[in-house]
């Protein structure tokens, strides 16, 4: 069986991050590890939070993680809590990175054309820098735009992944990506490798969920994980998301703190089990 480690922040509360990406890896049937940037009360969406900085604590978990002879067929970073962690973990990564690890960076800093309020003006700079080291890269449009120095309001798919790609050695995925056809509103996500663009669309739901971005990466990285081909991964991740949105929609009791993704999964599962 594969192994993953995710490296991301834990929310107690809110369907995003770990508690996201746990479930969903290992639904694809890939053992899933964690390994903290920070605990939270609840994710920032909600009014107010507490929040526990454990930018000290990563180091010395690698080190114990180390001493046990580890090793991961995947590294997987989500929302890193300041500047500083990311070159900790550029050092676990260089540790713990085999010939065939693939290093999965989700480069979580803003949405809807804003960086968080919590982060400081130097942390698009240092995500281009972790970004250099990864297979896979996963921004939203918001966060291509900050890392490439783009105005939010004027940019060209196809154009910032090209310069995307320049940041990684593998391949550039934007998240978020709309299309319209005959008046119909698509969402999904656009890749380019290098050789070749991809597109994945499916129907845009009425309704706004937190933690879409954190889903798609993990389904994405599970299914790749699992040995599902790229171009079907990607497929098998939008569609996860554009169902779990779906019944978030259909939900009358729905949480104002998280997409329902949990009734999702089994037909994600079906997807990437397809011969």
């Amino acid at each position: 069986m594969k192994r993953v480690i995710t490296i991301q922040d834990f929310s107690c509360l809110g369907r995003c991050s770990l508690t996201a990406a746990l479930p969903v890896i290992s639904a694809a049937g890939v053992e899933c590890c964690g390994l903290p940037t920070a605990v939270l009360s609840n994710h920032t969406g909600l009014p107010g939070s507490h929040i526990k900085d454990l930018t000290e604590e990563i180091k010395p978990i690698g080190e114990q993680l180390k001493r046990l002879g580890v090793r991961f067929d995947a590294i997987y970073t989500g929302y890193i809590a300041n500047a500083g962690q990311m070159e900790i973990i550029k050092e676990f990564i260089a540790e713990f990175r085999g010939q065939d690890t693939i290093v999965f960076v989700d480069p979580v800093m803003g949405d809807n054309g804003r960086m968080y309020s919590a982060l400081t003006e130097d942390y698009p700079e240092k995500m281009r820098e972790l970004c250099a080291v990864a297979d896979v890269i996963t921004p939203n449009i918001t966060e291509a735009c900050l890392m490439l120095g783009l105005d939010y309001d004027k940019y060209d798919t196809k154009e910032m992944l090209f310069e995307l790609k320049k940041l990684c050695a593998g391949t550039a995925v934007i998240t978020g990506v709309e299309s319209k056809t005959e008046g119909t509103v698509l969402t999904g996500a656009a890749a380019y490798d290098g050789e070749r663009f991809y597109e994945e669309y499916a129907l845009k739901q009425p309704v706004l969920c937190s933690g879409t971005g954190d889903l798609f990466t993990a389904a994405l990285a599970g299914a790749i994980m699992r040995g599902t081909g790229f171009e079907r991964a990607l497929k098998a991740a939008v569609s996860f998301c554009a169902e779990s949105a779906r019944l978030t929609a259909a939900d009358p009791d729905r949480r104002e703190y998280g997409v329902n993704f949990e009734q999702a999964l089994s037909g994600y599962m079906e997807e990437i089990s397809k011969p």
